[in-house]
């Protein structure tokens, strides 16, 4: 039977800090959080704080993040330090990652290995006239990038699909009774990926994986088993997926796309 890795979350509001992300109604308002389900999907209209949420989660876990932008939070320390973490079994398992931070990481994995192939190609040249074993050792770093992302991606992310450099992404970097936190990873992914994104959750939860996921896919709320959280109520509440907004707004509109477009 599975057992949560993370079993709950709790926000010390501290009156004495001030403004942004401080300040917003879901802050004000929260106290504990519980985990009860290998996967949990926050809910939230734009602007509520459910990045900022996942990021100061992550951040007090010390999970890794997937080559995060350059552009970081400044309060982000200090939120996550108003965090207080329960788990069951604290683990480094798992990473948190964002829909910009994977296409970060593409970019820059494919300028790595055209990097390590570049300097393999100098090397070539300047070790022409000296001995195999010389060479041998100034190009090992370089065959060993070029090794460890072959291993990892095969041919490389930069010639998939998006979505499916996402999902071969996320398997190669899975590993069993980790904790993964992730923000709309149904950006890069088609209906039909994400549907594929499902099957690859089931799996993983098979082998102990937790998930804490932020998202506005009705696809991924439909998850099943999944507990859901509506963090425009305040505090943040379970909720079932029939109640939620995202679902009836998407139903209402597939069968009447008229109704609202003609509006517009």
């Amino acid at each position: 039977m599975f057992k949560v890795i993370l079993k709950s979350i709790s926000y010390r509001n501290d009156k004495k800090k001030q403004g942004y992300p401080f300040q917003l109604p879901l802050f004000q308002s929260l106290e504990t959080l519980h985990f009860r389900k290998p996967i949990t999907i926050l809910v939230g209209e734009n602007g509520t704080g459910k990045s900022t949420l996942l990021k100061a989660i992550a951040d007090q876990a010390g999970s890794v993040r997937i080559n995060r932008s350059e552009e970081e939070d400044s309060d982000l320390p200090s939120l996550s330090k108003q965090l207080k973490l329960t788990w069951s079994v604290k683990t480094k398992k798992g990473f948190f990652l964002t829909a910009e931070d994977f296409a970060n990481f593409v970019r820059r994995a494919a300028e790595m290995k055209e990097t390590a192939r570049k300097e393999l190609e100098n090397i070539e040249v300047e070790y022409k006239n000296k001995s195999a074993y010389a060479k041998s050792l100034a190009s090992l770093p370089h065959n060993r990038t070029l090794h460890e992302l072959q291993e990892l991606y095969n041919d490389g992310l930069e010639f998939r699909s998006h979505g499916e450099r996402f999902l071969d992404f996320f398997q190669s970097r899975f590993r069993p009774n980790g904790l993964y936190i992730l923000d709309e990873p149904e950006v890069p992914l088609s209906p039909m990926k994400q549907l594929s994104f499902i099957s690859i959750l089931k799996e993983m939860e098979q082998q102990n994986a937790q998930f804490i996921i932020a998202t506005h896919s009705p696809i991924l709320m439909a998850y099943p088993g999944a507990e859901i959280v509506n963090i425009d109520s305040l505090p943040p509440a379970p909720t079932s997926y029939e109640d939620l907004e995202h679902v009836q707004i998407t139903k209402t509109f597939l069968d009447n796309p008229e109704r609202y477009l003609r509006h517009l």
